[in-house]
């Protein structure tokens, strides 16, 4: 049993910044000798990412130092950031999920399983319940969570729908994941946090799935099967850890060395199984954790640079939202008219890797 796709929808906050603009604000809370405000831009420059989204702005123009008020001298408490996503998590995931749900042409009743997705907040009742309530879904929906694991959270979710469905055909499974990157902003001067503090942003995104084997018109993809690997020896490479100042991000250099390293065997084992190679797939959904890490996998795979290119570009327009990086990246691919077979991947803590082949 296959999961079909048959809505996607992706949301992000209301006001954006440029790369150039965040650099300029974040620059003296890390900076204190000229060669580290050297490095420090270098970082910046080098990212990829040329726009980012993020719900502390409360402007998109104007004087930087009236953009927004949450960062300032004072380091926001870890309880200052997560009373913050409480507030905005769920309007930003409803608008996503409602996305979904409009292009899938289903009734919000007719939802019978709630996968929700998220690693940077934490409160009860959660997202869940409030999207039962903001899209008047079934007050008897089967509610599950899938907490702190990464950038490869939404394709956890998808496993966890497409095992529903195949336990119950009948099914219609909601998927939405939402991450608010930018409050876990960490000052001062260390290289890795500075790497994160470049990257992440934030986003949601959503799909409705429901069960069924031949493909039509309304499908935005069919979850044919998932695979995931731990690398070993590589716990040290990536953590992501509750601190008394927000989430601390461990980002090692070492990542891209161990996803050129890994991923080429593994992905031939766990295609190989479906009967594909690395060179038959037909498009490709990368997470772009950051261009190192992009050019690290097209190097180890030796797919075509064309293939990363809705990685890069969706980089560049949104930043690293985390697990819902993914979903915009297939929505590119599919307005596009991408090849199938398509193959999602992502890294995270573990260090791990997870993946979705979509027909």
């Amino acid at each position: 049993m296959s999961m079909r796709i048959v809505g996607i929808g992706t949301a992000v906050p209301r006001h954006r910044i440029t790369q150039d603009d965040a650099a300029q604000i974040t620059e003296p809370f890390a900076c204190e000798t000229s060669a580290q405000r050297r490095r420090f831009l270098a970082t910046y420059r080098l990212s990829g990412v040329e726009t980012r989204h993020s719900v502390v702005l409360e402007a998109s123009e104007g004087d930087l130092d009236s953009r927004q008020s949450f960062f300032a001298a004072n380091h926001p408490r870890t309880s200052d950031r997560m009373r913050l996503y409480e507030q905005e998590a769920g309007a930003l995931a409803e608008s996503a999920a409602r996305d979904a749900l409009t292009e899938s042409a289903l009734p919000p009743a007719r939802v019978t399983h709630l996968v929700t997705v998220s690693c940077t907040g934490f409160h009860a009742p959660g997202l869940d319940c409030a999207l039962i309530q903001d899209l008047g879904l079934s007050r008897g929906v089967a509610r599950t969570h899938v907490g702190f694991m990464g950038c490869h959270g939404l394709l956890n979710g998808l496993r966890v729908a497409h095992a529903f469905l195949g336990a119950d055909p009948a099914a219609c499974v909601l998927v939405c994941a939402v991450e608010l990157c930018s409050l876990h902003h960490q000052y001062g001067w260390d290289p890795e946090k500075i790497v994160a503090n470049a990257l992440f942003a934030d986003g949601a995104g959503a799909v409705v799935g429901v069960g069924g084997t031949s493909r039509t018109a309304s499908d935005a993809y069919r979850v044919v099967a998932s695979g995931s690997t731990l690398v070993d020896d590589s716990q040290d490479a990536m953590g992501w850890r509750v601190g008394d100042h927000g989430f601390e991000m461990m980002l090692s250099p070492r990542v891209p060395d161990l996803i050129g390293q890994h991923v080429r065997p593994w992905l031939d084992g766990w295609l190989g199984q479906h009967g594909l190679t690395i060179e038959s797939v037909g498009s490709w959904a990368v997470h772009p954790g950051g261009p190192r890490i992009l050019s690290a996998f097209g190097a180890a795979t030796g797919i075509d640079r064309a293939a990363l290119a809705p990685s890069v570009q969706v980089l560049a327009d949104y930043g690293n939202m985390s697990s819902p990086t993914v979903l915009f990246i297939l929505d590119r691919l599919r307005r596009a008219g991408a090849a199938r077979p398509c193959v999602a991947i992502g890294f995270g803590p573990g260090l791990a890797i997870e993946a979705a082949l979509l027909a």
